[in-house]
């Protein structure tokens, strides 16, 4: 299992775009994604769940990846993120 913390730097946070892009990469990997916000989990594969977090700027997330391929994805969605 990986785990990563990072701060949305984005001025309109993890809004459509973003979260978007971020859900179709996450798809591409068999690994189980998790994104976390104050206590609330969100499956990284599913737009509703990312979105209903919420997630402003200047916000921290803990991402969190478990599975065969966990080292390429988790490297893969901090791209995304840091991105916006």
């Amino acid at each position: 299992m990986e785990q990563f913390v990072i701060t949305i730097k984005s001025e309109t946070g993890l809004h459509a775009r973003p979260a978007s892009q971020l859900v179709k990469k996450a798809a591409t990997f068999s690994s189980h994604i998790k994104i976390e916000k104050e206590g609330k989990e969100a499956d990284a594969k599913r737009l509703l769940g990312v979105m209903a977090l919420n997630v402003k700027n200047g916000e921290s997330i803990k991402v969190t990846v478990e599975g065969s391929d966990e080292k390429e994805a988790v490297l893969a969605i901090k791209e995304i993120l840091e991105a916006y």
